[in-house]
């Protein structure tokens, strides 16, 4: 199909595709053996995906290594006029690290994923058995945190960053943690049930103080930061959102009482900001693919 096009070249026995007046190095689609390379199944397989599913978006989340390789791809679509090669993205990602090292099957230094989920539903049963005890479904519970923790810790730093991986940080009910966003959520809920609901007509004039309006604020950007996300393909937005949500919302119940509020207008208002700031972070955690126990 290239050649037809006209766009290949023979060098040195090998098929290519000259791309260096675009800056970026020839791509071999066929080697002077007559064998292919990854570049040549890659272009066969966007025409296949092309075709098959008619995409809007064509994405490869491949490790930030391969950019170069995936240049010369989407050029390669390009120049053979294949008018959605525009829609070919290379969403990069750096490497996780373990405190004691890389990981590399090569070298035989394996960690698997399943044993890094149980460890940490592990350890955060111990941490709910000293802090909570008589918690329901402790065990449920603790999965819940065990897998957010590791999902958020990978999901809230930059994509394309290097990051190494830290049990004492990923499991820090007080840190930038997935734990202490759904800890956040659980004291919005539990809250909420000692309030038992209000009959009173809240009074939004009366949400004065600067920890409401700074909560008022951080609730309006939510819609914006999703957009902001999903644009730049980056979770890491949302997840830093939802820590500074957080950590606004926990100053906003440090000063301003909720319940005990002897106004019932002013405290009608501030229950229906907790309830908002729960439905907030339930719901994000939720488009990062984490749960948000009731209570913890």
């Amino acid at each position: 199909l290239l050649q037809k096009k006209g766009i290949v070249k023979k060098s040195e026995g090998a098929l290519v595709v000259d791309l260096e007046s675009y800056g970026i190095t020839p791509c071999i689609i066929q080697k002077s053996d007559g064998s292919t390379i990854y570049a040549t199944r890659d272009i066969a397989a966007a025409i296949y995906r092309a075709k098959t599913y008619h995409f809007d978006k064509n994405l490869y989340v491949v490790d930030v290594r391969q950019s170069l390789h995936f240049q010369q791809v989407f050029k390669t679509l390009e120049l053979a006029n294949f008018l959605w090669a525009k829609d070919c993205i290379h969403l990069p990602f750096g490497t996780m690290k373990f405190e004691d090292g890389v990981m590399s099957t090569r070298k035989g230094i394996i960690i698997f994923l399943e044993d890094v989920i149980d460890k940490a539903v592990d350890s955060v049963e111990k941490i709910i058995e000293e802090k909570n005890p008589s918690l329901k479904n402790k065990n449920k519970v603790a999965e819940q945190i065990g897998l957010g923790a590791i999902i958020f810790w990978d999901l809230s730093h930059d994509r394309i960053r290097d990051i190494t991986f830290s049990w004492e940080k990923v499991l820090d009910f007080n840190g930038e943690t997935g734990p202490y966003v759904q800890y956040t959520h659980a004291r919005a809920a539990a809250i909420l049930r000692k309030a038992k609901g209000t009959k009173e007509k809240p009074c939004y004039e009366k949400l004065a103080t600067t920890q409401e309006k700074e909560l008022l604020k951080q609730l309006s950007l939510y819609e914006e930061i999703i957009e902001k996300a999903a644009d730049q393909y980056k979770p890491s937005i949302l997840a830093k959102y939802l820590i500074t949500l957080c950590q606004v919302f926990n100053d906003f119940y440090e000063h301003c009482p909720c319940v005990t509020e002897e106004d019932k207008t002013l405290a009608s208002a501030r229950l229906q900001l907790v309830k908002k700031t729960k439905e907030t972070l339930a719901h994000g955690l939720s488009l990062l693919g984490i749960q948000a126990p009731e209570e913890m």
